[in-house]
Order: structure tokens, then sequence, then C-alpha cells
């Protein structure tokens, strides 16, 4: 009886280590894939942690920003449309990003 309980604590602590040694193993791997990523993570560049800004004037501002940029964008395609030549296709291009600022001033404005 004593003999049998030897044998079976025997087998159970030899199914014990193999287990730790195949969690061991997969340890040694994923540091070793980890010590591998961070390696390789270390030559690239980091990306910004920064995430878009979530507020009401934050809103407000995007969507003048899309509203000034959209007809900005209308307005040098219906250039584009109307003229054959780029002298001034290129001069309403240049008109318009340099107006930009003043534009979204006028257009929005408080009051």
């Amino acid at each position: 009886m004593a003999k049998e309980r030897a044998r079976r604590r025997a087998e159970r602590e030899a199914q014990a280590a193999l287990v730790a040694a195949a969690r061991a193993a997969e340890a040694e791997r994923a540091e070793r894939r980890r010590a591998r990523r961070d390696a390789v993570g270390r030559l690239l560049p980091r990306p910004s942690r920064s995430r878009r800004t979530t507020g009401v004037l934050a809103q407000r501002r995007r969507r003048r920003l899309t509203v000034l940029a959209l007809l900005l964008v209308l307005l040098n395609l219906l250039v584009v449309a109307f003229t054959a030549t780029w002298a001034p296709r290129a001069l309403a291009l240049a008109v318009s990003l340099l107006a930009a600022p003043m534009l979204y001033t006028v257009l929005f404005r408080r009051s």
C-alpha cells in the first residue's frame, strides 16, 4: 500500500514537473519574443499618444474647418473647370491658401 502511494506520488510529481517545464519553456519563449519586439520597437518611431480632443468646442472647430476646406476645394474645382490654362488655377490655389485664415475669421467670427 505504501509503495503504491509512493509510486502514484512519484507519477504526480513527474507529471507536475513536466507541466512546470512546459510552463517555463513557454515563459522563456514569451520573454524572448517580448525582448525581440522591444528591440525592434526602439528602432521605430512611436505613434503619438495624443487622441483627438472630444468636446463641444473642438467639435465645432473641426466642423468649421471642414466647411471652410470644402468651400475652398469647391472654389478651386470651379476655377479648374472654367479655365483652360494653369496660371489662373495656380493663382486661385495660392490665393485660397493665403486667404483661408481671413475667410475663417470672416465666416465664423463670434457675434
